[in-house]
Parts: structure tokens; sequence; C-alpha cells
């Protein structure tokens, strides 16, 4: 089987964990009180074994790129899962890169705060070691190796290549 097939089924892959992930868990900071008590628990759990300020308490920034995932990319999910899973369709290359470029961003923010922020005052569990940075950091960082491998396959993939149109002479 070639690479880049692979590549595509786990990109689909990725797509469709998504959506599960997103409706479960990762909106609830933006619906408290609309969870059943063990989703909530779950994410209670994760928050405070991990350390995560992000999800206990979402700063005004954060809210927004849950918002743009809930509102946005969650509708984008099954048919980008759709597009690799069936594989060569030229027509997602371009919503790809807009999705992977903005994943990629956001990412690269979470994991500057979770990195570079002075958490000694701070009201949530929120990591104060360097072990406890990049523990928490290796729960973000796939995110964006899997976005920058979306975005390097479709620029460079000769399966998602723009059609060039020939000019009429």
């Amino acid at each position: 089987m070639a690479a880049p097939r692979v590549l595509e089924w786990i990109f689909a892959f990725y797509f469709l964990i998504h959506v599960p992930i997103t409706l479960l868990f990762n909106l609830q900071p933006l619906l408290p009180g609309v969870y059943p008590a063990a989703l909530t628990d779950a994410l209670t759990w994760y928050a405070t074994k991990f350390k995560d300020p992000l999800v206990v308490n979402p700063e005004p920034w954060f809210q927004c790129f849950l918002y743009c995932e809930g509102f946005l990319q969650l509708f984008f999910f099954p048919v980008a899962a759709y597009a690799f899973w069936k594989g060569n369709c030229k027509w997602i290359r371009t919503p790809v890169i807009i999705y992977a470029t903005h994943v990629t961003t956001t990412v690269v923010a979470c994991l500057a705060h979770i990195l570079f922020t002075d958490f000694s005052n701070a009201k949530v569990p929120s990591p104060q070691t360097l072990q406890e940075r990049l523990t928490l950091s290796a729960f973000y960082a796939p995110f964006l190796a899997i976005s920058l491998a979306m975005l390097l396959f479709v620029l460079f993939s000769s399966a998602y290549k723009p059609v060039e149109k020939k000019k009429k002479k």
C-alpha cells in the first residue's frame, strides 16, 4: 500500500475521532451544567491530574478557540474524514490548508501559554514545574504535529495538486 494512502486514512481517522472528542469534552467549558456528571468528572479528573488551566478556567482567547472548534471546525470534520477516506479529493485541499493553518496557530498559542506563563499565583491547578509543563504540552502537541503533517501533505502531495486549466489559444 502506498504511503500517501496510509496518511489519508490516518487523517480520516483523526477527523472521525475528533467529532466525539469535541462534542463530549472540548465544548464542556462553553456549556457548563449541560453535560452528565460522568463526562464532567472525566474532564475534572484530567484538568486536576495534568494541571490544565485552559479547561478549568478558560481565558477569553481560549474560549474563542473553543467556539471556532464547536461552530466551524465540527462541521468540517465529517467532510474532511470523507474526503481523506475516499482519497484523491482535490476539492478538500483549500479547506484543509485553512483548517491546518488555523489549528497550527491555535495550538502554538496554547503551547506558549502552557510553557511560558507564570502560574505561581494561579487560582486553579496549573503546571508549576518544567516536567508538569512538558507533560501537559504532550496532550496538545499531537494536534500540532498532525496539523502540520496534513498541511504539508496537501501542499506537496501530487494527489492534491490543483488541476491546471489549459489556456485557450
